[in-house]
């Protein structure tokens, strides 16, 4: 059966200049509650933080920007955190813009054990300087490489005891993808249930260490701070 731990527990075994992956979309379907106390904390720094964005300020993963408590962000875009924007213009962090697609697969190839992927996605522009390019039958492609992490910290709507996980509509997202890329997952989850339906298994147990029982509803509290 997989660990239940507490909200501390969860910040605890995230050390400083870790990468962690969070997931969520502009924080929807990530996990508030533990990120929350991370921030609440601030005790935590110099983290790497992967995902799809660095959602708004005062929300959610966004605060541990506000906080400066990241030193590096892989993200595909930065454009709703003016946090991020100004560290940014200002040189105070490495952001590194990659393409949505390419990070997912990025992540996926991770995951998978590949030794990165081929993709035409910036090939003429500046994503493509200092990286390998390959042709294939008159195609050129950029290699991208696999992208891991130390920490997942994902969100699931429930989990069962045996740490298996399910993920209803947008909560999706990146909460699939990265428990595979990360030598350590931590799941916030909405309910726990003795047992899933297996046909509604959407991350499977094998790749969950932790999880962190919720306390509250999550859409509702997501339609509160959004």
């Amino acid at each position: 059966m997989v660990k239940i731990i507490s909200k501390q527990e969860a910040c605890d075994l995230i050390k400083d200049g870790s990468v962690v992956m969070f997931g969520g979309f502009l924080a929807w379907g990530s996990a508030w509650e533990v990120t929350d106390l991370l921030a609440d904390q601030n005790k935590v720094k110099n983290l790497t933080l992967v995902g799809n964005d660095t959602a708004f300020a005062d929300k959610s993963y966004g605060r541990l920007m506000t906080n400066r408590q990241v030193s590096k962000v892989i993200v595909s875009h930065i454009g709703t955190n003016t946090e991020t924007q100004k560290q940014n213009n200002n040189k105070e962090i490495d952001v590194e813009l990659v393409p949505q697609g390419t990070l997912a697969e990025r992540i996926r190839a991770a995951g998978a054990g590949l030794g990165g992927i081929l993709t035409p996605t910036g090939i003429g522009t500046l994503v493509e300087e200092g990286k390998q390019i390959i042709e294939v039958k008159g195609k050129k492609y950029i290699l991208e490489e696999p992208l891991y992490g130390d920490i997942a910290l994902v969100y699931a709507d429930k989990a069962d005891k045996y740490g298996n996980l399910f993920h209803h509509g947008v909560t999706r997202n990146w909460n699939m993808i990265m428990p595979m890329a990360c030598k350590t997952v931590i799941a916030e989850v909405k309910e726990i249930v003795d047992e899933l339906d297996p046909d509604n298994i959407t991350v499977p147990c094998v790749f969950v260490d932790y999880v962190v029982k919720s306390d509250y509803d999550y859409l509702a509290k997501g339609l509160k701070k959004a």
